[in-house]
C-alpha cells in the first residue's frame, strides 16, 4: 500500500552558485523577418546581446525550479491525491514550500511560494552557513512524518502498532558541489542523519515514523559548456536504509533527466503520437502534420502488446529515454462500441503541457472526441491498439484488445498446428479421462497402484499417426486383442488368445491380403506397399508390448511377435527396443514413422538378381533413419577402403611420426659417390696407357 514514490521530497539549493546563467540564450526577436541573432546560440555572458539581436538566459536556479515543478505536475495529473510531493529550499536554512496536507498539494501552492522564495542574489556573502545540508536535514524529517494515509493506518492499529506501518520514500536533491570528495561527504552525513532519526523514532521517543528506506538522488548542475569534476554513479547501496545514485547535468537538459527519472521512479512509459493534423497559425488554409509526447502507466502497452506486435520505438532529440511512436487515426465519436474490446484505461499528460500541439490535442479530447492510435504488426499491417478520450473533464488512453479475446469465438479443436487436423481422437481421450478419475479414502490403501500405472503408456493424439488404432474401427477383433495387451494382471489365456490373433494377421500377411485402410477406396496395392504397411504395423504393435510389458506373459508375446518379424522379413536390431521405446517419449504423435534397417540374414548366401535388389532396398529403407551427413560419410567410407592407404602410416611404427619425403637426396648423394669412384680408374688406366 505504502510504496517508496508514495512520498517524494525535492531539496533545492538557494546558495549564491545558483544564481549565475545557464549559458543558454533565449532570442526575444520575435518579428517577422529573418531573426538578427540566432536563438540558440551559447556563449559567454558578454554575448548576451548577440549582434543586434535581445537574448536572455536563465538562471540555474530557474532551470532547477521549472523542472521539479514540472515534475511533480505530471506525478499529480497522473495520481491524482494518491502520490506526495514536497519541496524545501536550503539556504541558511531549511524553508518548508509545502506540506503532506492535500490543501498544499497542487500547483497554485507550490508556485506562489516559489515566486516569494525568489531568484538567490548575486550579492550574498560566501559563507558556510549557505549550504544544502539544512535541507536535507529537513527533508528526513518530513519523511518520518505520516500522510494522511498513514494517520488513518495508525488510527485503525494502534500507536503500539506502529513498526507495522511501511515508511519509505525518495529524496531528490538538485545541488551543484566542487568534486567526488564533496559528493562523499554529503552521503555520509545524509547517512548519519537519517539513522540519528530512525532512533528517535524508536520507543520511547517515538517521534515521528521510523523510515524503512530512503532513495536519495543528487542531481549535480552545471552551467551549459562546463565540465564537472562528480562522476556520474548508478544506484548505489550505501546502508540497509539508503540506496544513492548521483547525475551530473547541464542546467538546460535537467528537464529531459528529471522526466528520464519519472519514468523508472513510477513506472510510467512515452508515448508520441506522429502524425497530427493541425492548421498552421500564420496560415489557416494550410496543415501540417506535428507530434505529441504523453506520459502514462507502462501497462498501457504491456497489457496490449502479443507475440504478432512490435512496440516502434524512437529516441528524442535531447532525450536520453525511449518513446513509443504510435500513428494518428481518423477520429470518432467516443461510442460504448469502441469500448468494448478494451483491457484498461489509464491517465495521460503532456509532457510538453505549454506547446500549442499538445494544447490543440487536449482542446479537441476534451470536446468529445476520441482518437485511435496505430501500432504496426510483425506481418507488415497495422491495427488500432490505443485509443485516446477524455471522461469527466481527464484524458485517458485506452489499451484495446487486438489479440483474442474472451468475446470473440473459441478456436475449433481441428485448428491445430501444422493445418487442420480433423481425426483427433476425442472419444478414447473422453475414456481416458474417466478412468483417471481420483476419489479421496478416508484410509490410504497401500495395495491400491499408483495414477502412474493406470494410465496407459502408449496413446496417439490422432488416428493417422497409428496404424493399430486406425485399423479398429474395421477390424472386429483388435479392439479386444488391443484391451488385452494393456492388462496388468494378463493370464495364460488372454495370452493364448493374443497368439492366435498375432498368428491370423501373419497369415493375412502371407496371404497377401490389404489391411483394410480407409484412403485405398478398395483398390488392391501393390505387394511392396502391402509388406511396408505390414511391417509397419508389427513394429508399432511390437512397441506397445514393450511399454506394457509387466508380466512374463507379455514377454513371451514380445519373443513371439519378435520371431515373427524374423521370418518376415523383418527381423529387429539389437538396439532396437531400447530405441523405440526412446522414440515413443521423444517423437511427437505427429511425427512422421522412421524406417528401422532390415536385417540381412538370409541374403548373404543368395546370389540372384532377387536378393540383390532386396538387399538394395533394404539398403535404401535404412536411409529413413539417417541424417544426409551420415549418408555422404558412408559413401565415402566405401571409397575410400577401395583405395591403399598413405605408405608412411602402413610403414611407421604404432606411436612414431612419419618421416615426409624419406628419400629425398639419397639419390644425389649416390650419384656423387659413384661419380669420385668412377674418376680415379679412369686416371690409373691412362697412365697404364
Amino acid at each position: 500500500m505504502f510504496e517508496r514514490n508514495q512520498k517524494t521530497i525535492f531539496v533545492l539549493d538557494h546558495t549564491r552558485y545558483f544564481s549565475i546563467a545557464s549559458e543558454e540564450y533565449i532570442s526575444m526577436d520575435f518579428l517577422k523577418g529573418k531573426p538578427s541573432g540566432d536563438g540558440g546560440a551559447t556563449g559567454a555572458a558578454g554575448n548576451a546581446t548577440g549582434s543586434g539581436g535581445s537574448q536572455f538566459s536563465k538562471s540555474l536556479w530557474t532551470c532547477a525550479c521549472e523542472s521539479s515543478i514540472e515534475y511533480c505536475r505530471v506525478v499529480w495529473d497522473l495520481f491524482p491525491g494518491k502520490k506526495h510531493v514536497r519541496f524545501i529550499v536550503s539556504d541558511t536554512a531549511a524553508h518548508i514550500v509545502n506540506t503532506w496536507s492535500p490543501s498544499t498539494q497542487n500547483m497554485s501552492h507550490v508556485m506562489n511560494a516559489m515566486v516569494m522564495v525568489g531568484v538567490p542574489s548575486r550579492n550574498l556573502p560566501t559563507s558556510s552557513d549557505y549550504s544544502v545540508i539544512h535541507g536535507l536535514r529537513a527533508a528526513i524529517e518530513a519523511l518520518a512524518e505520516p500522510t494522511d494515509e498513514q494517520l488513518a493506518a495508525m488510527a485503525d492499529l494502534g500507536t503500539d502498532e506502529l513498526s507495522r506501518i511501511p515508511n519509505k520514500g525518495r529524496v531528490i536533491c538538485i545541488t551543484s558541489a566542487r568534486d567526488n570528495t564533496s559528493m562523499k561527504s554529503l552521503e555520509d552525513i545524509f547517512n548519519t542523519v537519517l539513522v540519528q532519526q530512525n532512533t528517535l523514532a524508536a520507543p520511547p521517543a517515538k517521534k515521528g515514523l521510523i523510515i524503512d528506506h530512503c532513495h536519495l538522488v543528487i542531481l549535480n548542475i552545471v552551467p551549459l559548456g562546463v565540465e564537472s569534476l562528480v562522476t556520474n554513479r548508478s544506484l548505489l547501496k550505501i546502508s540497509p536504509l539508503l540506496d544513492v545514485e548521483i547525475h551530473t547535468v547541464s542546467a538546460p537538459d535537467i528537464s529531459y533527466k528529471l522526466t528520464h527519472l519519472i519514468l523508472n521512479h513510477y513506472d510510467l512509459a512515452s508515448t508520441t503520437v506522429t502524425n497530427i493534423p493541425m492548421k498552421e497559425e500564420q496560415n489557416a488554409n494550410s496543415s501540417a502534420n506535428y507530434d505529441v509526447e504523453i506520459l502514462h502507466s507502462r501497462r498501457a502497452h504491456s497489457i496490449t502488446c502479443g507475440p504478432d506486435f512490435s512496440l516502434p520505438t524512437s529516441i528524442k532529440q535531447g532525450a536520453t529515454y525511449e518513446t513509443v511512436t504510435l500513428k494518428w487515426c481518423t477520429p470518432r465519436g467516443c461510442g460504448s462500441a469502441d469500448l468494448q474490446p478494451c483491457l484498461g484505461q489509464f491517465l495521460v499528460t503532456p509532457v510538453d503541457v505549454t506547446s500549442r500541439p499538445s494544447s490543440c490535442l487536449i482542446n479537441f479530447l476534451l470536446n468529445g472526441r476520441s482518437v485511435l492510435l496505430e501500432m504496426p504488426r510483425k506481418t507488415g499491417s497495422k491495427a488500432t491498439s490505443h485509443m485516446l478520450s477524455a471522461r469527466g473533464g481527464e484524458i485517458f488512453v485506452h489499451s484495446l484488445c487486438i489479440t483474442r479475446s474472451c468475446m470473440d469465438e473459441a478456436p475449433s479443436i481441428t485448428d491445430g498446428p501444422g493445418g487442420r487436423v480433423s481425426d483427433y481422437r476425442t472419444a478414447e481421450l473422453g475414456q481416458l479421462i474417466k478412468m483417471s478419475r481420483m476419489v479421496p479414502l478416508k484410509v490410504k490403501d497401500p495395495s491400491a497402484p499408483p495414477l502412474t500405472r493406470r494410465l496407459p503408456r502408449y496413446f496417439p493424439l490422432t488416428t493417422s499417426s497409428s496404424i493399430l488404432f486406425h485399423l479398429q474401427r474395421h477390424i472386429s477383433w483388435l479392439s479386444h486383442f488391443l484391451h488385452l495387451l494393456v492388462k496388468e494382471d494378463m493370464d495364460k489365456q488372454d495370452e493364448v488368445r493374443c497368439q492366435q490373433h498375432i498368428h491370423e494377421l501373419y497369415k493375412s500377411a502371407s496371404r497377401g491380403d490389404v489391411l483394410p485402410f480407409t484412403h485405398t477406396n478398395g483398390a488392391r496395392l501393390k505387394l511392396s506397399k502391402a509388406k511396408d504397411q505390414y511391417r509397419l504395423l508389427y513394429r508399432e504393435l511390437e512397441q506397445l508390448i514393450q511399454l506394457n510389458a509387466t508380466t512374463m506373459h507379455h514377454k513371451n508375446l514380445l519373443e513371439s511377435l519378435q520371431s515373427l518379424r524374423a521370418a518376415y522379413g523383418d527381423a529387429p536390431l539389437k538396439s532396437e527396443p531400447g530405441a523405440s521405446l526412446l522414440r515413443s517419449f521423444t517423437e511427437s504423435p505427429l511425427s512422421p514413422e522412421r524406417l528401422e534397417p532390415i536385417s540381412s540374414v538370409g541374403a548373404s548366401g543368395s546370389s540372384n538378381s532377387n536378393s540383390l535388389l532386396k538387399a538394395s532396398k533394404r539398403r535404401m529403407s535404412s536411409c529413413g533413419q539417417r541424417s544426409l551427413l551420415d549418408i555422404i560419410s558412408s559413401a565415402e567410407r566405401s571409397q575410400s577402403n577401395k583405395r591403399l592407404d598413405f605408405s608412411g602410416r602402413l610403414c611407421t611404427p604404432l606411436g612414431q611420426v612419419a618421416k615426409l619425403y624419406p628419400d629425398f637426396g639419397t639419390k644425389d648423394k649416390d650419384a656423387v659417390t659413384t661419380g669420385a669412384s668412377i674418376t680415379p680408374n679412369v686416371k690409373e688406366e691412362s697412365v697404364r696407357s
